[in-house]
C-alpha cells in the first residue's frame, strides 16, 4: 500500500519504490489535477540525487503529459527548494519531487506540494492514496519522454540562477562581501553544493567543500546533518579556522550548522539564532511557529518582543500554514527546517545557511557569542533525543499504550499536562516537557526531552524509553 507520511511518500527501493507505482502516484495525481481542471497551471517536477531519482522523474513526467498536463521538467538534480520556488513562481496547482530525503539510502520517495509551492497537506495526500486504490498498472497512461518533449508536453527548464538570485536579494550581500568569511560546506553527498557555493561566493566568502560528487550510499552515513554524521565537518572546521561549517540533507531542505570552536549547532539553536537576529538586530516583527518536539525557548524570545509564538503538529505543512494564517516571521522544526516570511512556503537549507552567514557578518559576533547572548537573556534549556526501532509486531502493542491506554512513567517532575495530539506530550508544570511519538517518514519511535539541562533531560529520555521497554 502507497501511503503518505509527513514527509510525503517514502519506501524501499525495489520493494513498494518501483517504476509501477511511481506511475500509480502520478496517475493519481494527473486524475485529481485533471478533476480540478488544473491542468493549464503546469506542473513542476524535480529530483534529487538518489539512486533510481532521474529515472523515477521521467516515468512520473510521461504520466501527467499522456493525460494532458504541460510538465515544466528540471532535467538535472536540484534541491527540493528550488522545485518549491519554481512552483510558486509559476502558480502551479501541484508539483512534485523525487527524494526520500534525508532517510537511509536504500529509500526513495515522492514529495507532492500544492499551490503556491507548499507541502501537501493531509487532505491532499488522502485524495492521492483513495485514486491510488481505485487504479490498477493497466489504468495507467504514458507516452515517451523525448517524444512528449518534442511535442512541447514536457518542458526542460533550469530554475537555478532564478532560485539563486532571489536568495541574493533577499539576504544582506554588501554585508557578507565585507566581513571575509571562511565557509566548510559538507552537501552530505547531496545536492546543496551548487546553489549555496554560488551564493557565498557571490558574497566573496572563501568556500571549501567536502563530500562532494555522487555516491549512492551517502558515504556509508544517512543524509541527515546530525552532530553524529557531520564529525568530519566539526573536526575541520576547528582545525583549519572557519568562521562556520553548513550541513545539508540529502535534498537541502534542512541543515546542520557547526560553530567556529567545531561545535554542532543543534537545530532548535539555530532557530533561537535566526528569530532572535531578525527581532534585535534587524528590528523585524512577526511571531514564530514550531512544531510539537520544538524548543520552548522560542517562546520566551516571542513574549519578549511581545509576539506569539505558535504549536502545531509534526509535518512543515502545518508549520507553513500557521505561518500563512498569522503571516509569521519564521517557522521551523528541530530536525533543521525553517523559512521566513517572504521566502517559499516550505523548509529550505540553502536559504537558512544563507541567512546565518548574514547574521556573522551583520553583528561581526561569532556563532558562539550570538548563542551566549541569547541564554544569557533567556536562560539554557537542553533537548535530548532518542530514536527507538521496534519489530513490526511491536507497533500494535506500543500504539495501544501510548495512545489508548495512556500510561505514563512515574516522573520525578508535576505535570501540567499532557496532549496527544500529534504523539503523547507532557508538559511539566517547571517549564519542561518530553514526547514519544511515532516518526512519519521511518518505522521509528522518536522520543524527545527539553529540560534545565543536559543531565535531566537525558534522565527523562530514558525514564519513558524503559517504560515503553525500548
Amino acid at each position: 500500500m502507497i501511503q503518505f507520511g509527513t514527509g510525503g511518500w517514502r519506501a524501499f527501493i525495489g520493494e513498494e519504490f518501483t517504476k509501477d507505482n511511481v506511475r500509480l502516484v502520478a496517475q493519481a495525481v494527473a486524475n485529481i489535477i485533471n478533476d480540478e481542471k488544473a491542468a493549464e497551471k503546469g506542473f513542476v517536477v524535480g529530483y534529487d540525487r538518489r539512486f533510481l531519482s532521474d529515472k523515477a522523474g521521467k516515468w512520473f513526467a510521461e504520466v501527467l503529459a499522456a493525460n494532458g498536463v504541460i510538465v515544466s521538467f528540471i532535467d538535472k538534480f536540484v534541491p527540493t527548494p528550488i522545485v518549491m520556488f519554481k512552483a510558486k513562481e509559476m502558480g502551479c496547482a501541484y508539483s512534485a519531487c523525487i527524494t526520500a530525503s534525508h532517510n537511509p539510502a536504500d529509500y526513495n520517495g515522492i514529495k507532492v506540494f500544492i499551490e503556491g509551492g507548499r507541502d501537501a497537506d493531509e487532505v491532499i495526500t488522502q485524495k492521492i492514496e483513495s485514486q491510488i486504490a481505485k487504479l490498477t498498472n493497466q489504468d495507467v497512461k504514458s507516452i515517451d519522454f523525448d517524444i512528449a518533449a518534442q511535442r512541447k508536453t514536457i518542458l526542460i527548464i533550469n530554475p537555478m540562477n532564478e532560485f539563486v538570485d532571489s536568495i541574493i536579494d533577499f539576504i544582506d550581500i554588501d554585508a557578507i562581501k565585507q566581513a571575509n568569511l571562511r565557509v566548510l560546506i559538507d552537501p552530505m553527498f547531496g545536492v546543496a553544493k551548487n546553489a549555496l557555493q554560488t551564493v557565498l561566493i557571490n558574497g566573496r566568502c572563501d568556500v571549501d567543500v567536502i563530500n562532494d560528487g555522487k555516491n549512492p550510499d551517502f558515504g556509508g552515513l544517512m543524509p541527515s546533518p546530525s552532530a553524529a554524521t557531520l564529525y568530519r565537518l566539526k573536526h575541520l572546521v576547528a582545525a583549519e579556522g572557519y568562521d562556520i561549517g553548513i550541513g545539508t540533507d540529502g535534498d537541502a531542505d534542512r541543515l546542520g550548522i557547526i560553530d567556529e570552536k567545531g561545535n554542532f549547532i543543534h537545530p532548535n539553536e539555530v532557530l533561537l539564532l535566526l528569530y532572535y537576529y531578525l527581532l534585535e538586530y534587524k528590528g523585524w516583527k512577526g511571531s514564530v511557529v514550531r512544531n510539537i518536539a520544538t524548543t520552548h525557548l522560542l517562546d520566551k524570545v516571542a513574549a519578549d518582543y511581545g509576539e506569539k509564538s505558535f504549536e502545531v503538529p509534526v509535518g512543515f505543512k502545518h508549520i507553513s500554514s500557521q505561518m500563512e494564517a498569522d503571516d509569521s516571521l519564521i517557522g521551523g522544526e528541530s530536525s533543521g527546517g525553517l523559512t521566513i516570511r517572504g521566502h517559499i512556503k516550505g523548509k529550505d537549507g540553502v536559504f537558512a545557511s544563507s541567512l546565518l552567514v548574514e547574521m556573522i557578518s551583520v553583528t561581526g559576533k561569532k556563532l558562539s557569542e550570538l548563542l551566549d547572548e541569547i541564554y544569557n537573556k533567556y536562560g539554557y534549556a537542553y533537548t535530548a533525543e532518542g530514536d527507538c526501532t521496534f519489530k513490526a509486531n511491536q507497533k500494535d502493542t506500543l500504539y495501544n499504550r501510548i495512545y489508548v491506554d495512556k500510561q505514563l512513567p512515574e516522573f520525578d517532575f508535576e505535570i501540567e499536562r499532557v496532549s496527544y495530539e500529534d504523539g503523547a506530550k507532557v508538559y511539566f508544570k517547571n517549564g519542561g516537557w518530553v514526547i514519544a511519538r511515532f516518526s512519519g517518514t521511518e518505522p521509528l519511535l522518536r522520543i524527545f526531552a527539553e529540560m534545565a539541562d543536559k543531565d535531566t533531560a537525558e534522565c527523562v529520555l530514558q525514564q519513558v524509553k524503559e517504560f515503553l521497554a525500548l
